[in-house]
Parts: C-alpha cells; sequence; structure tokens
C-alpha cells in the first residue's frame, strides 16, 4: 500500500465506523426502550460484525474452504447491510428528529421512541423488502427500433441484452437461470453483454461453476461479451475471457465482427483500461475505421459516457450499462447528472443509444428506483432492391 493513501483509508473507516455507530446506537435506543435490556454488548457485537462483515468476507474470499464459505457468507450478509447503512442514515436523523419535536409537544420520552421507532422500523423493512423483489425478479423491457441500413439477407433482428450481471459471491447460479429462462422465452437471434459479467473476483465463477450455467445461453448468430470496469477490479482478464471463450462467448477487446455478411458488432474496451491496460482504449474513429459504414453498427460500450463521439463517427446502435440507474433511490439523482443518458433511449442525431440499468447488483441486493431488466431489442433494416 502506498504511504499517501494512508489518511485517506484511515479517514474513510472512521466515517464507516461512526455510520455504523449512529445507525447502532438509535436500534439499541429503540430496543432498549420496548424490552428490559441490560447488557448493550452482545447487540454491539453483533451491530459490529454486520458493519464490516461484506469488507471481511471481501478479503476472506480467496481462502481455503472453509474459511472461503464463511467469507462469502459474511459478503453476502453485508452486503444487504449496505442498504441498511444507506437508508439508515437518510431515514434516522429525520426519526431522531420526529423524537424531539414529540417531546416538546408533551409526549413521553419513552412513548416518542416507540412510536417513531416502529415506524421507522417498518419503513426500513418495506424498503429492504420490495427492494430485494426488484432486484431478484427481473423484467423483460423491449424496443422497436429502425436503422436505415440494409443488413445483406437480415430484415430483421431480434438482440437480446444483458448488462452488470455481476456474477460473484450474492449473484450467483440461481439468479442466472432467470437470466436463461427469460432469453429461452425471448428466442433472440442474437446476445449481448455489455459488461460486468462477473463482479470483484473470478473466484466464485469458477468454483460454483457459473460456467456450465451460463454455457446454457443459445443464439443463433452467437453471443458477444465486452469488459467493464469490474472485470479490470478483479484483474484477471485473460483467465475471464478463456472462460467465455470455453462456452462460446467471445469478449470483444477494442474489436469489431462483420456478421453473416451483413451488420457489424463493435466492442469497446471499458474506460478502466486507459490505466489499466498497457494498451490503453481506441478511440472510436480508430475502431471502426475501414468498417463499411453503408452496413449497421452495433456497438457495445460499458459506460455510456462516449454518445457524442459514437454519434459522429455513425454508430447506429450503442449498448451500455454500469450506472445501474442508481440502483437505489434517490442515487439515480447522481447518475442523472453524470451521464447524458444514465437509463433508458435517447435518439441523438442518428444513434440509437440504449442503457439498461443491469441484471444484476453491486453491493446490496437491492433495487429502489430501478428494476433488474434484460433488454429485448426488434432492430428493422431496409430490404434489400
Amino acid at each position: 500500500m502506498k504511504a499517501r493513501f494512508i489518511p485517506v483509508i484511515t479517514v474513510f473507516l472512521l466515517v464507516f465506523a461512526l455510520v455504523n455507530w449512529y445507525i447502532g446506537w438509535n436500534g439499541w435506543v429503540y430496543l432498549s426502550t420496548l424490552f428490559d435490556l441490560e447488557h448493550a454488548w452482545p447487540y454491539g457485537i453483533i451491530v459490529g460484525i454486520l458493519s464490516f462483515a461484506w469488507l471481511i468476507g471481501r478479503f476472506g474470499q480467496h481462502s481455503a474452504s472453509p474459511v472461503r464459505q464463511v467469507a462469502y457468507f459474511l459478503k453476502y450478509m453485508g452486503s444487504y447491510w449496505f442498504a441498511v447503512m444507506e437508508y439508515g442514515l437518510l431515514i434516522l436523523p429525520l426519526a431522531d428528529l420526529a423524537v424531539w419535536l414529540l417531546t416538546l409537544a408533551s409526549v413521553s420520552y419513552k412513548t416518542a421512541v416507540a412510536s417513531v421507532g416502529t415506524v421507522t422500523f417498518v419503513l426500513l423493512a418495506s424498503i429492504l423488502i420490495r427492494g430485494a423483489w426488484n432486484a431478484w425478479t427481473p423484467i423483460v423491457r423491449r424496443y422497436e427500433l429502425t436503422v436505415p441500413k440494409q443488413a445483406g439477407a437480415v430484415r430483421k433482428l431480434r438482440i437480446g441484452v444483458a448488462s452488470d450481471i455481476h456474477l460473484g459471491t450474492v449473484v450467483g447460479n440461481k439468479h442466472l437461470g432467470r437470466l436463461i429462462s427469460h432469453m429461452e422465452e425471448m428466442k433472440p437471434d442474437l446476445i449481448l453483454l455489455p459488461g460486468d459479467v462477473i463482479d470483484d473476483s473470478i473466484d466464485p465463477f469458477i468454483k460454483r461453476n457459473m460456467a456450465a450455467t451460463m454455457s446454457k445461453l443459445k443464439a443463433p448468430l452467437g453471443i458477444y461479451a465486452v469488459l467493464g470496469n469490474h472485470e479490470y477490479i478483479g484483474g484477471h482478464i485473460q483467465e475471464y475471457t478463456a472462460q467465455m471463450k470455453a462456452i462460446g462467448i467471445r469478449v470483444l477487446l477494442d474489436e469489431n465482427i462483420l456478421v453473416q455478411d451483413s451488420f457489424y458488432i463493435v466492442g469497446r474496451k471499458d474506460l478502466a483500461a486507459r490505466h489499466s491496460d498497457p494498451e490503453g482504449r481506441l478511440p472510436i474513429s480508430e475502431l471502426i475505421a475501414g468498417l463499411d459504414k453503408t452496413r449497421p453498427l452495433i456497438m457495445m460500450d460499458h459506460q455510456p459516457s462516449d454518445l457524442e463521439q459514437a454519434s459522429v463517427n455513425g454508430i447506429d446502435l450503442s449498448l451500455s450499462g454500469h450506472t445501474h440507474r442508481g440502483q437505489m433511490a434517490p442515487n439515480h439523482l447522481i447518475t442523472r447528472r453524470i451521464f447524458e443518458l444514465d437509463w433508458g433511449y435517447k435518439l441523438k442525431g442518428n444513434l440509437h443509444a440504449i442503457v439498461s440499468s443491469g441484471f444484476g447488483s453491486w453491493g446490496p441486493p437491492i433495487r429502489l428506483g430501478s428494476r433488474s431488466e434484460i433488454i429485448q431489442i426488434d432492430l428493422m433494416f431496409q430490404p434489400q432492391p
């Protein structure tokens, strides 16, 4: 660890601990008001474990079994706790204010804490339950688009798109099975995976044999993927691309491919390649140089940060993910300001741009204000004369 990062990490851990202390303290005040509790230490141990469960699991997941299994469990529980932290930090100050106002109105402190605490608990529980349902029950979002170009003998193309699957310790074979089922029902001609197929480590993907489940994805014109920032975070790019190749999924690394002499698929490296890949990443203009622009150009770029260049360079359809649409409201207010398009569809010149909220989740498997989704695109081309 470089010395300059030590103060930053120290401050982060202090703030992290302070936030968890505040949430834990509020919980203790509420519980000790309802019940005759004498000792706080058992409760403190539980809150402490939950608070640091994700970090402990993150560093322990590379250990040998059975330590690895404990680490997986801790990371799973800690992921949910992140949602408790975010919504606790938003709701509890309002709850504390409500208790204070009630006591000013001559309501007894115990009654105020009990009533406000119960409402707060029900609200937090409702958020977690609804958020988990949104995360684990994917929907299919459909688009019908027209590209004013000829694509050889192809008149209509159905594309199934799943971004941000985030396979790892939280999202695993069960949720992946839902993707398989939806794709089988959709019957796409082509499947595209615009990055973050795996989460921060490739180990769970390998050890839980997720490749075997993923190999059930089928499309007559093939399955293609690009790298997301999380593949770069994991750092096992060659191993990951080899795993994908073994099950018939081609990962495009700043590459393009002509499919059935009809249309191009252009796959960009993620923005993270600029500092994680010695070769960097190519600008769109270089990536498509020499291609026949009279044919449709379909591009995957994990982060929707280059829509202007995609439009200027004649890309017909751009597919991205990354944003999760904030995943948990009100985070979407942040992603909306960062990206020109953080979710949904936009026509920019002749460019059809689609950004998905993603199929999986990062951190807590909780979605509020966004859904786990698969994209179905029915793309129409001009008929041949």
